[in-house]
């Protein structure tokens, strides 16, 4: 079974999260925004305190909320790190992006996978299926765990709202397709864990999230 811890990290109170198998302890972090001392000192001390082994570092998208926290992490644990092909330019841009904010960080490393459909990823007996969904950016992906039931969505599908499509390489049409089509095909009782506020489930974003009725 997964377990998962949310951290709200950096200016953009963006949403970082450590997964796990509790068997095994296998776990990756998902969106490492971490950005001061203190915030990655939360998320250490977190990982030591439960043995956890981190074995994968993935980006769902490439913004720089999502991805100030990649080299540190890298550099840390030395995990496999996957971000979304498409979403380079971005990764690429990290500190030009850092600096229309009056903030200071650290050039990413490049993946050593691309993230795709056809990845194959696993936290000890825990399978991860890959999905597509582009619109906020053209890599956007989301994570999707279907023996538990959870999706992780970074800043595709929120509690009752989408992501963005007024930033660079943003799209409206594809964004509201790539929910339509994709994410709520998954089973009403999922879960979804966004790159920003609070949880919510596939059914009530098909029921109550204005951007769908």
């Amino acid at each position: 079974m997964l377990q998962i811890q949310r951290f709200v990290f950096n200016p953009f109170y963006e949403n970082t999260y450590l997964i796990w198998d509790e068997d095994s302890k296998e776990a990756a972090v998902i969106d490492p925004g971490c950005f001061d001392e203190s915030e990655k000192d939360a998320l250490i001390k977190f990982i030591h305190a439960n043995s956890l082994k981190i074995k994968y570092l993935i980006n769902t998208h490439c913004h720089i909320d999502h991805i100030i926290g990649n080299s540190y992490i890298k550099e840390k644990y030395n995990p496999l790190f996957l971000a979304p092909e498409k979403d380079l330019f971005l990764l690429k841009s990290i500190v030009e992006e850092a600096g229309k904010y009056y903030i200071e960080v650290e050039p990413s490393p490049m993946p050593d996978e691309y993230l795709s459909e056809n990845t194959l990823l696993n936290l000890g007996k825990n399978n991860c299926i890959i999905i597509e969904t582009p619109g906020h950016t053209p890599g956007g992906t989301c994570l999707y765990f279907e023996k538990d039931k959870i999706c992780f969505t970074g800043d595709v599908l929120f509690n009752r709202s989408i992501g963005r499509t007024d930033l660079s390489g943003g799209n409206y049409e594809s964004l509201i397709d790539s929910v339509k089509d994709k994410l709520f095909t998954l089973p009403d009782d999922v879960k979804i864990y966004s790159g920003h506020e609070s949880s919510s489930t596939i059914g009530d974003e098909k029921r109550y999230n204005p951007f769908f009725r």
